[in-house]
């Protein structure tokens, strides 16, 4: 099989790409246009290998990618290219836009053109998986349901909207051209090589530091959280052997606070790292500082996965809590990937590995 990854140096982009190559030993071909939270350096462990395959490429340019769909010849393409933080939409979200919309529409563009005059084996064997989040669903009360493939669209912030538009889009060149595509919105991920601006990663970060640990308004809201390992795994098997047409949700089943979160790391860092701690802290916890919410912030997302795990066989392996510890010591033994990034060396350190 091979697979053209968009977005592959992001975080759960490089997560599915080591997957592919390590656990499937598949052929993948990375497009990535490396903005600020590309980071090849996710990447070194196959970065050698004969399967893997990089070329820097803003998904928006559409004949670039008709060149890529040209001289790789695809099986599948797993679409996970997109700009994905929220008060970034905020501030920002015409980039958004431009990236989550129209880069969307040119990749389908170029995938449809491709499938159109591929040979018949690869032809029948095409997918189109696109990628999409459960902020497209809006915001749950305590009491209600955890969303369905079937929930309405309801979208908060300009980055949920902006994937809710891409993923009409991938539905309309389905059902109007035949596209072969598959879709799954997934909640909340987390785990090794996460950029630090993420709520986990910048928690144990700052904890490291003694600086602030920032949770917004009263830390109430909820999400549910699922290990980026097994997110890569689920969302192979969707690409593989999801049906045509069809959206999948992929949840941890793991609703927790936001305090309940940030809390939870304290307690992990006092256990593996209590001599990193400052003196004055008997705990790391007591960094914790409520800060201004942000506008339009959710309260909460839950994610109904029964249609995967009935059809497919998938569950996730980890726990919040398995997968959480994990995390954290995987940012104690790897300071040589995120200092680069806290310094900004990584900036340069990727310009020349993208040459």
């Amino acid at each position: 099989m091979k697979f053209l990854v968009t977005g592959g140096a992001g975080f759960i982009g490089s997560a599915v790409i080591r997957h592919l190559i390590n656990d499937k030993k598949y052929s993948v071909f990375n497009v990535d246009c490396l903005t600020y939270a590309g980071n090849l350096a996710s990447l070194h462990s196959v970065s050698k290998s004969d399967l893997y395959h990089f070329q820097k490429l803003d998904i928006c340019n559409s004949d670039g990618l008709r060149v890529v769909f040209d001289r790789y010849q695809p099986d599948v393409v797993l679409h996970l290219a997109a700009e994905s933080h929220v008060d970034r939409s905020i501030d920002a979200p015409a980039v958004f836009l431009q990236t989550n919309i129209m880069g969307t529409y040119a990749l389908l563009q170029a995938a449809l053109e491709y499938w159109r005059t591929a040979p018949l084996d690869v032809k029948q064997r095409f997918r189109f998986h696109h990628v999409s989040t459960d902020e497209v669903f809006g915001d749950l009360a305590l009491g209600d349901a955890p969303f369905t493939e079937m929930a309405t669209f309801a979208p908060s912030s300009p980055y949920a909207a902006s994937k809710a538009a891409s993923d009409h889009l991938v539905h309309a060149w389905h059902r109007t051209y035949g596209l072969p595509v598959v879709i799954s919105n997934c909640s909340n991920n987390y785990g090794p090589y996460h950029f630090p601006e993420k709520l986990i990663p910048h928690t144990i970060l700052n904890a490291l530091s003694g600086r602030e640990l920032p949770v917004y308004g009263d830390g109430q809201q909820i999400r549910d959280w699922l290990f980026v390992e097994d997110h890569a795994r689920a969302l192979c098997l969707v690409a593989e052997k999801g049906a045509l047409g069809e959206t999948y949700n992929l949840g941890g089943g793991s609703e927790r606070r936001n305090i309940d979160v940030v809390k939870s790391i304290c307690a992990i860092l006092d256990d593996l790292a209590p001599s990193l701690r400052q003196p004055q802290l008997a705990s790391y916890s007591d960094l914790i500082a409520f800060v201004k919410d942000r506008p339009g912030h959710d309260r909460r997302y839950a994610i109904n996965a029964y249609k995967i795990r009935d059809q497919l066989g998938w569950s996730p392996k980890e726990t919040f809590e398995s997968g959480l510890r994990k995390t954290v010591a995987w940012y104690l033994e790897n300071e040589g990937w995120w200092r680069p990034i806290l310094n900004g060396e990584y900036m340069l350190q990727r310009i020349g590995d993208a040459r």
